[in-house]
């Protein structure tokens, strides 16, 4: 039986809407191998679909369908870390660990590229997907079916304090509420900010991420489906984030803090959203995760 580790990732950064993406230190298992049948289990209580629309399963699929293989039934174990619904990519990383998986089983006849070019076909963008494979800050963009994307590394002078509510929202509810079409304006706010999200994550310039969090496409229209938004994003400069924005399409809220002052930025946001009654939080403290999903033997 053969064990895929895949990060959580979170999506747009603020200012990169469907193209900026960071792997976390966050990880799902998946255990995997052939069976005569399908038999799929989880080591913890959340509720996965055990039938074939069970969505590592449904990639297993794909990528044996690509191979022009059949695939006979299979015996799946998750471990489910990453939360549910929650803009921290749980979906991107079942896609990941099934075409992953699969390719193992098969005897790798897929490079990465190819894996990375199939789960941002199967996903339909890859901001999420890209980094969960590759690790690490990833620029992506797609043309002619092809994802093109580069990975590099974030400055270890930056941790994230991610805010994860008792609550989901559906990426099919985050994207009916955003516009059809945006000004020049707004666009060239976005291009700016996100280029400058890029070079400051690579380049430890910190003090500019303020500014390349700014975002006019995306999180002025899913703020109002995030309870206690303008709370959580005022207490967390106030504390003194370096950069908040909505991870994915939320409803976790990320601040971006240093290194030096994580564990003080932790204990005053719990105490704060304590005492305005904000219940059911949870606060985990990540880092970057360098190295992308890995298939392990067990």
């Amino acid at each position: 039986m053969i064990r895929i580790q895949v990060p959580a990732t979170s999506a747009n950064l603020g200012s990169g809407f469907d193209s900026l993406g960071i792997a976390l230190t966050l990880y799902n298992q998946v255990w995997m191998e052939e069976d005569d049948k399908l038999d799929i289990s989880c080591t913890d209580d959340v509720d996965v679909p055990k039938d074939e629309s069970n969505l590592i399963y449904w990639a297993v699929k794909q990528l044996y369908q690509e191979c022009g293989r059949k695939l006979p039934g299979l015996k799946l174990i998750q471990q489910n870390n990453i939360p549910l619904a929650r803009g921290l990519g749980s979906s991107s990383a079942c896609i990941v660990a099934g075409i992953l998986g699969a390719n193992r089983l098969l005897g790798n006849p897929f490079s990465r590229s190819d894996l990375i070019n199939l789960a941002a076909k199967i996903e339909g963008h890859p901001d999420n997907t890209s980094p969960a494979i590759e690790g690490g800050l990833v620029t992506s963009a797609m043309e002619g079916g092809r994802v093109f994307s580069v990975s590099v590394p974030v400055s270890d002078k930056l941790k994230f304090a991610v805010f994860i509510p008792p609550f989901e929202v559906k990426t099919e509810m985050a994207r009916s509420v955003l516009p059809e079409t945006y000004s020049r304006a707004d666009v060239v706010y976005n291009l700016s900010r996100s280029a400058l999200m890029t070079a400051s994550l690579f380049s430890g310039k910190l003090e500019n991420l303020r500014v390349a969090v700014g975002d006019r496409i995306h999180q002025p229209y899913r703020s109002g489906l995030i309870e206690n938004f303008d709370n959580v994003f005022r207490m967390s400069y106030e504390l003194g984030s370096l950069g908040t924005y909505i991870s994915g399409s939320g409803p976790t809220i990320i601040a971006m803090v240093p290194t030096d002052s994580m564990d003080t930025f932790i204990a005053h946001a719990e105490n704060h959203m304590t005492e305005k009654g904000i219940t059911g939080w949870d606060i985990r403290f990540l880092s970057v995760d360098s190295k992308g999903a890995q298939v392990l033997l067990d």
